[in-house]
C-alpha cells in the first residue's frame, strides 16, 4: 500500500518536475507490481506460508535497496538520492528487523544494484562527491536509531498481543465458566425447592422415592457440572502455558464405549437436543487415551455443533466410528450451516472465533493439544450451508501394546489384591466373567454368587476381604444386600467389609447414592480388561485395605487462611472419626505443632506472613525429629507446575488441588499416615475403620 503508489507517481515527479537525470519506467512498474503482489498474502493458504516468506524478502530486496541504489548510482551521487538512501535504510529495519536478515537483505540489494549498474552503464567510473566519512556517521547513526526504534516498536506490538491475550483469556474464563457455574445454580435451587419445609420442634415429613431418586440425580449433575469447570480451568491454563499433554492417566479402552460414555454424561439441555445425536459404530477399536481429556474433546465438538443447529428443524449430528488404513477414526458431522472457507484453515488456531457469540476459541485449540497428545490428529472440513464435520484420527494400538499395558496395570496393582479372597456377585453373563478374569490376573482369589441371597449365605459361612457386587440383580438389587451385610445379615466379621459395585449406569449418577448405601466404591463401563484393572485398583487404593492405618482418633492439623475452607475441610475428616484442630497462617501451625501433637498436617500454600512453603521448611528444619518427619499434604488451588515442585522441594510429601474429592483426600491421608506404634491403642481401634 505504501510502495505501489510511491514508486509510481516518483517516476513522473522526479522525471519531469525534478528533471532528475536517471529515471526508470521499467524499474518502477516492476517495484509497482511487486508491491501490489505481496497483498495475495492476506488470502493464501497455510500451505504456502513459508515459500511466500522467501517471496516477500525478494520483494523488500528489490524495491529498497536495489532500486534506491540504482537511482543513486544513475545520477553520480545525486544529494537527493544520498537522502534517500538513508530513507531507504531506515524503513528496511522497520520491515526487518532482525540484525542478520537485514544484513542479507541490503547487501544483496546494494550487490544487485551495482551488478545492474555495472552492466547498463557505459560509463562506469563514479566520482563520489560528498565527505564519505562524515555520510558513513550519518547511516551509522541511521542504523542504530533504526534498531531502536524497532525495538522499541517490538515492545509495544508485545505489550498490545498480551494485554489482548490477557482479556481474551478473562473473557474465555468468564464465558466458560458460567455454563457449569448456571447448572449447579439450578440444580441447587432444585433441591431446595424439593425439600420439606423447615419447622423447628416439628418432625418433617419424608421425601417420596422419586424426590430422593430426583435430588440424587441434581446432586450428581451439579458435581459433574463442577468437574466441567474445573476441566475448563485446567484447559485454560494448559494452553495458556502450553503444557504437553501427560501419559500417565493414560488407558487402552474401547473408542464406542467411552464415546457412549461422553454422551451420557453430556449436558443436554433438554431429550430434543439429546435424540439429534446418533452413533454409528461401524466397527470398533481400541484407543490409547486419558479418558477425561477425550470427553472433553467430545464435549466441545457437541457444544460447537448444538450452539449451531439451535435453529435447524431437521438437526442431526452423527458420530461414526470405523477403523481405517493405519488410522482409525471418529468422525462427527453436523448439517448444520458449516463454516465459511476463509474461516476454515484457522478454526484451531488459539483465541480465533467466528459466529459464536461469547465464544472464546480456546476450546478447538485445546482439542488439537490433546489429539496430538494422543499421538493422532483432529482435522476439520466444512460445505458452507451443508454440513461441518471433524474427523478424530488415533493411532493403532495393537495387540502387543494392549498387552503391554495390561502386564504394566497388574504390575502397578498386584500387591494390592494378592491373595485376598473377593466375592464376585452377580448374574452369569460377560461381566462377572469379566471380572473373575481381571481379580485371577491380579493375583486375587475370587469366589462367585449368583445372586445376592447366595452371596450372603457364602459371607456367613466364609471369610472374605471385599465384595464385588452387580447393582442390578433379580429378587434383591445390590442396595438391599448392602443395607443387609452392614446390618450384620452377612455375619458379624463382615460388617465393615468393602463391597465395590458394578453397573452399566453412568459414574456421575451413581456415585452419591452407592457413598450413602454404605458402598465404597462403584465402577462403570466401558467393561475392557485394561479399564476394568485400573478401576478395580484406583478402588482398592481409595479403600485402603491396610488395616494397620486407621483414621479415626487421629490428629490432623488444617492450616488455611480461609475459615471457610478450614470448616468443609474438617466437616469431611470428622466423619471418619478424625480429630481435627486450625490454624489460619504457617507461624500459628508450626507453634501449635510444637505443643501439640499431630499425626499429619494439611497445609494451604498461599497465606499471608508465613505461608504454606516457609511453615514445611520451618518444620522440616526442627531439631525434635518427630516435627521433622510430620507428613505435609499441601492442599491449594495453585496448580502451577513450577510452585508444585517448589512444595515437595521444601519438604511437603504430597500436594492437592483444589476442590479435592473426598475419597481422594482421605486416600491420600491413609497413604502418609504411619501405622498406630501402641499395641493397645491398636487393639482398641483395629476394626474400627477398616473402611476408609
Amino acid at each position: 500500500m505504501l510502495g505501489a503508489p510511491a514508486h509510481f507517481c516518483f517516476y513522473f515527479l522526479f522525471k519531469y518536475y525534478f528533471h532528475l537525470p536517471y529515471e526508470s519506467f521499467s524499474l518502477r512498474m516492476i517495484a509497482t507490481f511487486f508491491s501490489l503482489s505481496v497483498l495475495a498474502g492476506l488470502w493464501i493458504s497455510d500451505r504456502y506460508r513459508d515459500v511466500f516468506k522467501v517471496y516477500w524478502h525478494l520483494v523488500i530486496i528489490f524495491t529498497l535497496p536495489f532500486i534506491f541504489t540504482v537511482n543513486l548510482l544513475k545520477t553520480g551521487f545525486h544529494e537527493l538520492w544520498l537522502y534517500w538512501e538513508i530513507f531507504m535504510i531506515f524503513v528496511l529495519i522497520s520491515y526487518v528487523p532482525h540484525w542478520f536478515l537485514f544484513l542479507i537483505d541490503l547487501c544483496l540489494g546494494v550487490a544487485g544494484a551495482i551488478v545492474f549498474f555495472l552492466l547498463t552503464s557505459t560509463v562506469t567510473d563514479l566520482t563520489p562527491g560528498f565527505n564519505i566519512p562524515l555520510y558513513s556517521i550519518v547511516v551509522f547513526f541511521t542504523i542504530c536509531a533504526g534498531y531502536v526504534f524497532s525495538y522499541s516498536n517490538k515492545k509495544g506490538q508485545i505489550a498490545q498481543e498480551r494485554n489482548r491475550a490477557l482479556h481474551a483469556l478473562a473473557g474465555s474464563i468468564a464465558h466458560e465458566m458460567r455454563n457449569p457455574l448456571g447448572q449447579v445454580q439450578m440444580n441447587l435451587d432444585y433441591i431446595e425447592d424439593s425439600l420439606p419445609g423447615y419447622h423447628p420442634g416439628k418432625a418433617s415429613p419424608p421425601l417420596s422415592d422419586r424426590t430422593l431418586e430426583s435430588i440424587y440425580r441434581r446432586v450428581a449433575q451439579g458435581k459433574l457440572a463442577l468437574n466441567r469447570g474445573m476441566q475448563v480451568i485446567t484447559m485454560i491454563l494448559d494452553e495458556v502455558k502450553g503444557r504437553p499433554i501427560s501419559q500417565d492417566r493414560f488407558i487402552c479402552t474401547s473408542a464406542a464405549a467411552v464415546t457412549q460414555k461422553a454422551l451420557d454424561e453430556y449436558g443436554f439441555d433438554s431429550d430434543r437436543d439429546r435424540h439429534k445425536v446418533v452413533v454409528d459404530v461401524r466397527q470398533d477399536f481400541m484407543v490409547r487415551i486419558d479418558e477425561t481429556k477425550y470427553v472433553f474433546v467430545l464435549f466441545n465438538l457437541l457444544m460447537n455443533a448444538l450452539y449451531f443447529l439451535k435453529s435447524c428443524d431437521d438437526a442431526r449430528i452423527d458420530i461414526v466410528i470405523e477403523p481405517g488404513n493405519g488410522r482409525n477414526t471418529v468422525r462427527v458431522r453436523d448439517n448444520g450451516p458449516g463454516i465459511p472457507s476463509e474461516n476454515l484453515a484457522r478454526v484451531f488456531d488459539p483465541y480465533f472465533t467466528s459466529g459464536k457469540n461469547g465464544g472464546t476459541g480456546l476450546g478447538l485449540s485445546y482439542c488439537r493439544r490433546v489429539m496430538e497428545g494422543f499421538g493422532g490428529t483432529i482435522s476439520c472440513s466444512s460445505d458452507y450451508g451443508v454440513f461441518t464435520e471433524f474427523v478424530l484420527a488415533f493411532p493403532v494400538v495393537t495387540e502387543a501394546e494392549q498387552g503391554s499395558f495390561r502386564e504394566q496395570l497388574v504390575s502397578e496393582y498386584a500387591a494390592l489384591f494378592a491373595r485376598k479372597r473377593v466375592l464376585v456377585t452377580g448374574e452369569q453373563g460377560d461381566e462377572r466373567g469379566t471380572f473373575v478374569h481381571a481379580l485371577e490376573l491380579l493375583g486375587a482369589e475370587p469366589s462367585v454368587a449368583h445372586d445376592a441371597a447366595r452371596a450372603l449365605q457364602m459371607l456367613n459361612e466364609a471369610s472374605f476381604d471385599l465384595v464385588v457386587m452387580s447393582i442390578s440383580m433379580p429378587r434383591m438389587d445390590g442396595y438391599e444386600a448392602v443395607e443387609r451385610i452392614r446390618k450384620g445379615d452377612g455375619g458379624e466379621e463382615h460388617l465393615l467389609v468393602p463391597v465395590i459395585v458394578w453397573s452399566g449406569d453412568p459414574l456421575y449418577r451413581l456415585r452419591g447414592k452407592v457413598e450413602n448405601a454404605g458402598m465404597q466404591g462403584v465402577i462403570s463401563g466401558p467393561w475392557s480388561m485394561e479399564n476394568l484393572i485400573k478401576q478395580l485398583g484406583e478402588c482398592l487404593q481409595t479403600i485402603r485395605m491396610d488395616k494397620g492405618v486407621s483414621l479415626r482418633g487421629r490428629r490432623v492439623l488444617v492450616t488455611d487462611d480461609s475459615s471457610f475452607n478450614r470448616i468443609v475441610v474438617r466437616s469431611v475428616l470428622e466423619r471418619f472419626g478424625i480429630i481435627v484442630d486450625e490454624a489460619a497462617d504457617g507461624t500459628a501451625a508450626f507453634e501449635k505443632i510444637g505443643v501439640g501433637r499431630y499425626d499429619l498436617v494439611l497445609m494451604d500454600l498461599m497465606m499471608p506472613g508465613c505461608d504454606g512453603i516457609c511453615a514445611t521448611r520451618k518444620i522440616r528444619n526442627s531439631t525434635d525429629d518427630e516435627i521433622a518427619t510430620l507428613p505435609v499434604i499441601g492442599l491449594s488451588g495453585e496448580s502451577d507446575e513450577g510452585i508444585i515442585e517448589e512444595a515437595l522441594q521444601a519438604g511437603m510429601n504430597d500436594y492437592l488441588v483444589k476442590p479435592v474429592d473426598t475419597a481422594v483426600l482421605t486416600q491420600k491421608i491413609g497413604q502418609w499416615l504411619k501405622p498406630y506404634q501402641s499395641e493397645s491403642r491398636g487393639k482398641e481401634l483395629s476394626g474400627t475403620a477398616v473402611v476408609n
